[in-house]
């Protein structure tokens, strides 16, 4: 094929019939990849997209299992919509099987000679729900001179049923992630990428899909990481298999049988809509008040010929790749009002703390453990809506802020060189979660920050001069990590506090509110209360069981 086509901005630039704006022919790009032809659209905002473009391939025979690598394109391919993988809406399934795409964001200025760094970003989403254009598009992040790739992956009974055979191993989403991380490093160059300046960032789910990939068998596939509220070490994060599901699916559908392989079979036949619905309707796939889907990311079993994301508890995971990746991690500073703040008076006079039993084994000390924690957030007082915000900040701490302390402590003791952490709790006109679903909590809760990273129809068009400032902070913030991996290599009146790594002395973190401010340990009080909670219930951990079984 003709050098001309290597990149997109020295190639062959298709002049499109789709108008005139503002008197100026409009410009569509063509780019050559190693799997053919594809050409985008040019935004209105003067950027390039190439959105739904394939990675993978799933197996019509077995939807549950590993997907194989596209073959590549014989004609060219038009990226022109994105898509979502299969999931439950509005009470409405939305989506498509064939959902193994990419949404690919290109500034202006990107080419050959001025190759620029990428961001891939992996949604959230507890694994069940979101795409790669859930949140909106990057634009905040696109004007800092980043190329942005948003994966689409497998949810939910197609991308997380565990069930320790080698057809269905687990982690079938993860592993989809893989592919596309492998596809962006083979192909980015293309877009006027850097593929050795890669950085992954996702939140939630996303967040912790990023975090197992440091931790995971596969090789490293970026340099440089940021992780927003999904610490691979949260009570959240994993769930043990469940061979059970598509036995159940089955017989929900009147085919009763207790072989897996005769179940799989079956359902590999039914309209994947249909079964998407089902398992959202039997509570497989879908959140029930608190609780974690039964379709998850998992520990794998060990299988002999089969290709692993993750076969230990990420607790107990020494990695290599993590010795060699800069990394951000934090979250926000109220995260749980997003499930608990609209929680009935019932929920809250029937809570007894046992989230904690997510974590630990207690035996015959389970009565004592729970008291211990009660104790502590809500004293003598019976559990009830109005000590509703202690119960929240146990969850909060139990769920998100203790973890990511955790999981930042074990980085360094891996042997992570930079781990910077941070604190999100701005409260503004564009916090994502409390938008969109009219919460009225104190400071920024799950997702809040999406918002001034990403575009999105829920967000009004009018900026405050005070969310305009955040946008600007948070996205240069991620965007000198990206570039120089070092989100303030030097001050400025923007970003007037230089922003300093943690270490194995010294915990400090970012706080990002309407002033930067570099503060000590983040809850503090709270958080040496759950280490010493640790440090006595220790043995009772599930991890540690885990091993000597």
């Amino acid at each position: 094929m003709s050098p001309v086509l290597d990149t997109m901005w020295s190639t062959i630039l298709l002049i499109s019939v789709c108008g005139l704006v503002q008197g100026q022919v409009r410009v569509d790009p063509l780019v050559s990849t190693k799997g053919g032809l594809i050409r985008g659209l040019r935004s209105d905002q003067g950027y390039s997209k190439f959105l739904g473009v394939p990675y993978a391939v799933v197996d019509k025979d077995n939807p549950f299992g590993p997907a194989v690598p596209h073959p590549g394109f014989d004609n060219v391919f038009e990226a022109y919509e994105s898509n979502a993988c299969l999931q439950v809406e509005n009470d409405a399934v939305i989506g498509t099987i064939d959902c193994l795409t990419l949404d690919i964001y290109v500034p202006s200025n990107a080419n050959s000679h001025n190759r620029l760094p990428v961001m891939v970003w992996i949604h959230g989403g507890a694994f069940v729900t979101g795409s790669a254009s859930a949140f909106g598009t990057p634009e905040p992040l696109l004007s800092n001179d980043v190329i942005v790739v948003a994966i689409n992956y497998r949810l939910g009974i197609y991308g997380f049923m565990c069930l320790d055979i080698p057809e269905v191993p687990g982690n079938q989403g993860l592993k989809d992630q893989v592919l596309a991380l492998r596809w962006i490093n083979e192909n980015i160059e293309a877009f006027g990428g850097n593929a050795k300046q890669i950085t992954a960032f996702g939140e939630s789910a996303g967040g912790i899909s990023v975090n197992l990939h440091l931790l995971s068998l596969y090789e490293s596939l970026f340099q440089k990481v940021i992780i927003q509220s999904g610490p691979a070490v949260s009570p959240w994060a994993i769930v043990e298999s469940n061979t059970t599901v598509p036995l159940t699916l089955a017989a929900a559908l009147e085919f009763n049988t207790d072989d897996i392989h005769e179940a799989l079979d079956y359902l590999a036949s039914i309209d994947p809509h249909t079964l998407t619905q089902l398992a959202f309707d039997l509570e497989i796939s879908s959140f029930v008040g608190t609780e974690i889907p039964l379709i998850y990311a998992c520990i794998e079993k060990d299988i002999e010929g089969v290709e692993h994301f993750i076969t230990e508890d990420p607790v107990n995971i020494d990695s290599a790749k993590v010795r060699n990746t800069l990394i951000i991690i934090g979250n926000n500073d109220n995260e749980m009002p997003f499930l608990y703040e609209k929680a009935g008076a019932d929920f809250f006079s029937n809570y007894n703390f046992d989230l904690v039993s997510l974590t630990f084994d207690f035996g015959d000390n389970l009565e004592d453990a729970l008291s211990t924690v009660k104790h502590f957030y809500i004293g003598d007082e019976n559990a009830s809506e109005n000590l509703k915000d202690d119960i929240t900040d146990f969850a909060s701490d139990f769920l998100f802020n203790h973890p990511t302390q955790r999981m930042a402590e074990r980085f360094l003791d891996i042997g992570a060189k930079t781990v910077y952490r941070y604190i999100f709790s701005y409260s503004g006109g564009r916090n994502y979660l409390k938008i969109s679903r009219n919460l009225t909590s104190t400071g920024a809760t799950h997702a809040d920050e999406l918002g001034y990273l990403f575009e999105s129809d829920i967000l009004s068009e009018d900026i405050t001069p005070e969310d305009q400032l955040m946008i600007d902070r948070i996205t240069t913030l991620w965007t000198n990590f990206v570039k120089y991996g070092d989100p303030t290599p030097s001050t400025s009146e923007l970003l007037p506090v230089k922003w300093e790594p943690i270490t194995k002395t010294s915990q400090p973190y970012l706080s990002l509110d309407s002033d930067l401010t570099l503060e000590g340990r983040p809850f503090q009080h709270r958080m040496s209360f759950w280490d010493v909670f640790y440090r006595l219930y220790r043995d009772q951990q599930k991890w540690l069981q885990g091993l000597r079984n």
